[in-house]
């Protein structure tokens, strides 16, 4: 494909839903995205140049991204966009219209999908008309698909919108799973200058017409890697001289979801993922481990943080094995400002295919948006983070995931019609 500004906005949802990118890999998407915000006008800033590349969480090796890299290479990424991305991913586009005397307004979509495979029942629609994913273990599963294609959405209606005047930044961020890539975007000055500030999600189990101008509220979430280096050795011949790793794992697993909740509000465990390859007679040498904590505040979280580190810690002990830890991914939370979402719930209120508006909920997840709307907040700018309903008939992160695309008009009509009041409350200050 040469371009993409000839596609629809659902004809560019499906192709981006067949060529999923996880997080850090998303090297296709944003060159092609890139590529046509130039075209648009829009000043490009691309990889190292949109977000801080020392903050990353959860990078994939330098094998991986090569890979990932030559893959979107030959799935028709422009050259010219994927050189000056180098190794990094992730794009923040800005552009001022007319005279720009108005507000600067930010707007945030992820980008990256899952590593998991999708169906290919024949009732599953994107596998029945031919846009499921090409890609084997990577799938749009949560709808980022369709966040990218409202952010084009958003700088397509724009160039024909004659009443905004300001400067829109749109940040096209990578790895929002596993939340790692929400901080690093955050650490930049971007964001220094922004009145107002969006993040989006489509779905979340709400229905094609529904808008929720302010999800708040996420839990404060914290990922991190674990191996225990023990010492292989004949599980009947010598076992006395093995060190077991995967025991200290079994020990930490069991002590983990024993740590007690705290009475100052919800916290959360889990350890998703165990590894350790061997033989059924061989002391297991090796094992890994992939665990999670959450808290209904930054301060909850970190106490299940420290917890977890502290269980870890004396697991390895209790069976002599060595231990390390690496920070996956975190996230914390955040409370939406109340004139912001007023003014999409109006701008909501005025759309005839918003058929139900809701002023606040709490999202109930984690999500990594919190970092750049609290930058936001801090540098004295507006933030909130919307729900645009989607009808999705299968729950986020399964491997039956789809969205009514009738829901991509609809977010981007919100977001503009948004963009409108806001310049307009700007110019009667």
């Amino acid at each position: 494909m040469a371009t993409i500004s000839e596609l629809s906005l659902p004809e560019l949802r499906r192709d981006l839903h067949k060529y999923p990118e996880a997080g850090w890999k998303e090297f296709r998407t944003t060159s092609l995205i890139a590529e046509e915000l130039d075209e648009r006008g829009y000043t490009v800033h691309l990889g190292a140049s949109a977000l801080d590349a020392e903050e990353r969480l959860g990078v994939p090796n330098d094998d991986e991204i090569e890979r990932a890299r030559d893959r979107a290479r030959d799935e028709g990424a422009p050259k010219t966009y994927l050189d000056q991305m180098g190794s990094v991913t992730g794009l923040i586009a800005e552009k001022t219209f007319h005279e720009g005397s108005g507000p600067v307004i930010g707007v945030r979509v992820d980008m990256d999908a899952l590593e998991m495979t999708e169906s290919g029942d024949a009732d599953h629609r994107p596998a029945a008309e031919g846009f499921a994913s090409c890609h084997p273990n990577e799938m749009h599963a949560c709808g980022h698909d369709g966040h990218t294609t409202i952010g084009v959405g958003i700088a397509r209606k724009l160039d024909v919108t004659d009443d905004f005047t300001g400067t829109v930044k749109l940040f096209f961020q990578p790895a929002e799973e596993g939340g790692r890539g929400g901080l690093p975007m955050s650490k930049t000055a971007h964001l220094t200058d922004i009145d107002h500030f969006a993040a989006l999600h489509l779905g979340l189990d709400n229905e094609t017409g529904k808008i929720i101008a302010g999800y708040e509220r996420p839990l404060s979430n914290a990922k991190i890697d674990v191996e225990f280096h023990g010492e292989s050795a004949h599980a009947g011949k010598a076992p006395n001289e093995g060190r077991n790793a995967l025991q200290a794992a079994t020990t930490a697993i069991q002590n983990l979801y024993a740590i007690p909740r705290h009475e100052e509000g919800a916290t959360r465990i889990n350890v998703g993922q165990v590894h350790s390859p061997n033989a059924q007679n061989v002391i297991a040498g090796h094992a890994q481990m992939r665990v999670e904590v959450r808290g209904e505040a930054a301060n909850l979280n970190e106490y299940m943080l420290d917890a977890a580190n502290r269980v870890l810690e004396h697991a390895a002990g209790m069976h002599a094995v060595e231990y390390d830890t690496d920070l996956y991914g975190k996230t914390t939370t955040f409370e939406a400002d109340t004139e912001l979402v007023t003014a999409v719930a109006d701008a909501a209120q005025s759309l005839d295919a918003v058929t139900n508006v809701v002023e606040r909920e709490p999202i109930g997840a984690s999500e990594d948006a919190s970092y750049l709307i609290k930058r936001v907040q801090a540098e004295g700018g507006q933030a909130t983070y919307v729900g645009i309903g989607a009808s999705n008939p299968s729950g986020h992160h399964t491997s039956r995931f789809d969205i009514d695309e009738d829901a991509l008009e609809i977010g981007v009509d919100a977001v503009i019609e948004t963009l409108k009041r806001l310049s307009t409350t700007y110019s009667q200050q």
